[in-house]
């Protein structure tokens, strides 16, 4: 499925649309100004909680981010699409996207993919109302949240629970890797990477 010529317009000028992952269904918007303050209204969400961001590959935010080699090495052997790293920025951005640490996920689904590879880096954050639990099907989150069928990006009925939220600290070797969110992937899997890794 891709991205119609409206739709693209509708994302350029601070729309939000519902969209498949390889976890929970997403809720997305070019993380502009305009679109976050969309995006945080429709989720009633506090702007001190801020929002991960999805991507078609690491390529598209090296501008942004401070990406270690070896956490390339770490997202390679695991399968694409389970993690949210938590990265620092190379200058202060929107505190809604983490201001000077911003997670930063790689998408799996192909539909994720191509809305990344289309529009640039996108919100990830889940589609649904703060507190609410997630929905299992994206028309039923885009419904939910009261989206037009343009913010629609139809998808497959999702298969898990949402990313595994990672931290990694190289000025501390003994506590390199933190997981900050249990997700599709359990702590005791990243534990033992970075036990096998020392």
């Amino acid at each position: 499925m891709s991205l119609s010529e409206e739709q693209i317009s509708y994302l350029q000028n601070g729309g939000v649309i519902a969209y498949p992952t390889s976890t929970l269904p997403g809720l997305g918007c070019i993380p502009t100004s305009e679109g976050l303050d969309r995006l945080f209204e429709l989720k009633s969400r506090s702007s001190d909680k801020p929002v991960s961001i999805g991507v078609a590959s690491l390529d598209q935010v090296r501008d942004m981010v401070e990406i270690h080699p070896e956490i390339e090495i770490f997202l390679s052997e695991f399968p694409r699409g389970c993690f949210s790293i938590v990265f620092p920025s190379k200058k202060p951005l929107d505190d809604r996207i983490g201001g000077t640490s911003i997670a930063i996920r790689v998408f799996d689904h192909p539909i994720a993919r191509e809305l990344a590879k289309t529009v640039g880096p996108i919100t990830a954050t889940s589609a649904n109302e703060a507190g609410e639990e997630p929905a299992l099907t994206v028309r039923e989150a885009a419904e939910g949240l009261g989206l037009d069928e343009i913010a629609i990006l139809d998808g497959n009925r999702v298969t898990g629970p949402g990313s595994t939220f990672v931290k990694f600290n190289f000025d501390n070797p003994e506590s390199l890797v933190t997981v900050m969110r249990e997700g599709v992937v359990p702590t005791h899997d990243v534990v033992s990477w970075w036990k096998n890794r020392r």
